[in-house]
């Protein structure tokens, strides 16, 4: 719903007030404080729709504004606001209903009547000052009385922060972020530095503490905002994959993006290499400008690679004559040449690299080697970037593999990894697959936490997407020429057979999938369209009819709808609200949060790394239970269920369709993925080839020829800026 659509043009009417409880809120956008609300105004039969803008609103409660009538073509009469003020209910119904919206955890609907039935108007008293009178209410134990007790404490602190937010345009689960990072200094900090809030509370950004700094009176052209807008700026480009900006770039982006002189902007960059936020270096005859802990990041990957590449193999020397044709025996099977030469490199190497797409036999590769490994006793841990990935490369070794983050023993207590370098871990031989998602970051930390004498063997496949996060680890690996590498390209006869394989090669080499169908189901499926109007009609119809039919695979656990991006109307947002609709659209009871509404059986992606939970970023579950009451959403990931309180729910998104970035590392029975002329800043190589290669049964793209062809065709992914291939040749 856009605020647009809603404001009048001529602002010129006769400005009045109305006041009333708030009966329902329609529509609130956290980031904008737009809101719609139906609101009871005495002396009127009918509730009257009010618009305008409030940092949090919750039914219940009291509201006074200042505005005018508007009379909306679409949405008949409403009451345009220009400031709207809110006051805690004094009614017993608007009491009732404002202790029940899920503000307070412990009071929910239920309770909130059976509270006002006993104590009337004096219930925020009795909460207050005499709580131990809860305890003669049926089913409040002295569990129940703590609960609520310390939640209103909580909420009564949070509430003087709120007003001191709110009044700067801050909304409601901001504040508590806020409040759960600083505790009850909160004022005093942020009025000290409005900008420390980007870098230390999940979902406030720059322009949220910009908005706030300027209400506070910062002014514009302050070095504060300065040195703050260009961390921000090298952020965000960081958010695209490089490491670091060339002076010259960065200063550009700042100066465009802030408004302020360039001169100004070259003393904020200079005042954050001098605090250690900023680091200066040398890529291609430019001075480039690296976030400190990325360029830490880089320097450890390159020194601990080189560290690890010394001395001799943990396992000794191993005579690959006789050890290939014994594993063929072990195994039952034959080996190519290029598998056995690519033994051989293995064997004599202590980190090396395999490289390939699918159906070459990589896994095969992997097994053979794990298997003459383990004759010789040798310890191995096995591990990957993502839960699924990890999952996937149990089933096809028959072994344990963890997650990076598992492996490493992530402890939210000191917020670091228990593995470093104090503290190694205990392993020989260490395999870590789909190492193209590695970013620099997490592929320092793991490299870091290896004993010198251990080997190191990186298996990913180098032509998918790089990495969510910034570097390009496995490119720059191969393309140092430092680290022995394998490169397979023969498809073995077995995986020859499917379409899904022998056309993610042809995508791969720039040329168009194959698409003819034999009698019978194939594996591989492209419809056409011509508009995008087109392609939603026919993805709707694949993912709710023909595929459950015809192959028999469930719509939620087994289709994945793969988008190029995430806006506009074929992109995953969007596809999101339409399938949720169809697919679980009256399943109750439901939660608005974010801009998102949430119900049971509700398809989910969870979008940061979450330590506490144990809950990483690209994390796919299905919604188990929404508590009204409680204020709790339960998520089962796999075999594991957790919890989230519905102010974390920004954390999630929903996850009927996701990107191509997001489906990394994952395989799906069958994947979806529309492709339009609207997706073109997207439209290439690596990201087609990666979604399709994420379909394990079937894979479907409903596309429009020209996009496809351009899909294909473009290679243009600029280069990310690192400088990793340098530091290891030096």
């Amino acid at each position: 719903m856009k605020a647009s659509s809603y404001l009048p043009h001529d602002t010129d009417h006769p400005q009045e007030k109305l006041q009333g409880s708030v009966e329902r809120v329609t529509f609130h956008s956290e980031s904008s404080g737009f809101c719609v609300l139906r609101v009871k105004v005495k002396g009127q039969r009918e509730l009257v729709t009010v618009i305008g803008s409030a940092a949090s609103v919750t039914p219940g409660e009291y509201i006074d504004c200042l505005g005018f009538w508007v009379n909306d073509r679409q949405h008949g009469q409403q009451f345009k606001s220009v400031s709207i003020k809110i006051v805690p209910p004094t009614t017993l119904e608007g009491i009732e209903k404002y202790l029940g919206s899920g503000m307070i955890k412990g009071i929910g609907p239920h309770f909130a009547r059976k509270l006002v039935k006993a104590f009337g108007v004096d219930v925020f008293d009795v909460i207050e000052c005499t709580p131990d009178r809860l305890m003669t209410l049926p089913g409040i134990g002295r569990k129940r009385l703590e609960r609520v007790t310390g939640a209103w404490a909580e909420q009564k602190v949070i509430r003087e922060i709120m007003v001191f937010l709110q009044s700067h345009g801050v909304g409601t689960s901001r504040s508590v972020r806020i409040y759960k990072t600083y505790g009850e200094q909160a004022i005093e900090k942020v009025r000290e530095d409005p900008y420390r809030l980007a870098l230390d509370i999940h979902g406030i950004g720059f322009k949220i503490a910009d908005t706030l700094a300027q209400k506070l009176g910062i002014a514009p052209n302050s070095l504060m905002r300065s040195q703050a807008g260009v961390r921000h700026v090298l952020q965000e480009w960081s958010n695209e994959g490089h490491c670091a900006a060339a002076r010259d770039t960065l200063r550009d982006m700042a100066v465009k993006l802030l408004d302020i002189p360039a001169p100004v902007i070259e003393e904020g960059i200079t005042a954050e290499l001098v605090a250690g936020n900023l680091t200066a270096e040398t890529i291609n005859q430019q001075e480039s400008i690296f976030l400190t802990p990325l360029y830490r990041a880089e320097v450890g990957c390159a020194n601990h690679l080189l560290r690890l590449n010394q001395g001799q193999p943990p396992w000794g020397t191993i005579d690959a004559h006789k050890a290939i044709p014994w594993v063929e025996e072990k195994t039952g099977l034959i080996l190519s040449a290029s598998q056995r030469a690519a033994i051989e490199l293995m064997l004599r190497h202590k980190v090396a690299v395999i490289t390939g797409g699918p159906g070459v036999g990589k896994t095969t590769l992997v097994n053979s080697i794990l298997k003459i490994l383990k004759a010789k006793q040798i310890q191995i841990a096995l591990c990957a970037p993502t839960g699924r990935a990890a999952k996937r490369l149990s089933e096809s070794t028959g072994l344990e593999a963890k997650t990076v983050h598992r492996l490493l023993e992530f402890d939210p207590a000191i917020f670091a990894f228990k593995h470093n370098e104090e503290f190694p871990l205990e392993l020989d031989c260490l395999v870590i697959d789909e190492s193209s998602m590695m970013d620099v970051t997490l592929m320092n930390q793991l490299l870091k936490a290896m004993p010198s004498k251990a080997a190191l063997l990186i298996v990913g496949d180098v032509d998918q997407l790089p990495s969510v996060g910034p570097g390009a680890v496995l490119a720059d690996i191969i393309d140092s020429g430092k680290i022995a590498t394998v490169r397979l390209t023969e498809i073995f006869r077995q995986a020859s057979t499917s379409k899904i394989i022998t056309n993610s090669h042809r995508i791969n080499q720039g040329l168009l999938p194959i698409t003819t169908h034999a009698q019978g189901l194939s594996d591989f499926y492209c419809v056409y369209a011509e508009t995008p109007e087109e392609i939603f009609s026919k993805l709707i119809q694949v993912v709710l009819e023909r595929i459950p039919q015809r192959f028999n695979l469930h719509p939620v656990h087994d289709i994945q709808v793969l988008a190029p991006m995430n806006r506009g109307g074929l992109g995953a947002r969007s596809l999101n609200i339409e399938l949720q609709q169809r697919l679980n659209g009256s399943s109750e009871p439901k939660v608005m949060r974010y801009g998102s509404i949430y119900a049971p059986g509700d398809k989910v992606i969870q979008q940061i790394n979450n330590y506490d939970k144990e809950v990483f970023n690209g994390d796919i579950g299905i919604v188990l239970s929404v508590d009204i009451e409680e204020s709790l959403l339960q998520i089962q990931f796999d075999e594991r269920i957790v919890d989230y309180d519905f102010n974390e729910l920004d954390e999630i998104s929903l996850a009927y369709a996701i990107s191509i970035h997001k489906a990394q590392g994952s395989e799906y029975p069958a994947v979806v993925i529309p492709l339009a002329m609207q997706h073109y800043m997207l439209l290439e190589r690596n990201l087609l080839y990666t979604g399709v290669t994420r379909g394990k049964q079937l894979v479907v793209m409903i596309a429009q020829p020209k996009a496809l062809a351009m899909a294909v065709k473009n290679q243009r992914s600029q280069r990310r800026v690192t400088n990793l291939i340098s530091r290891l040749n030096s």
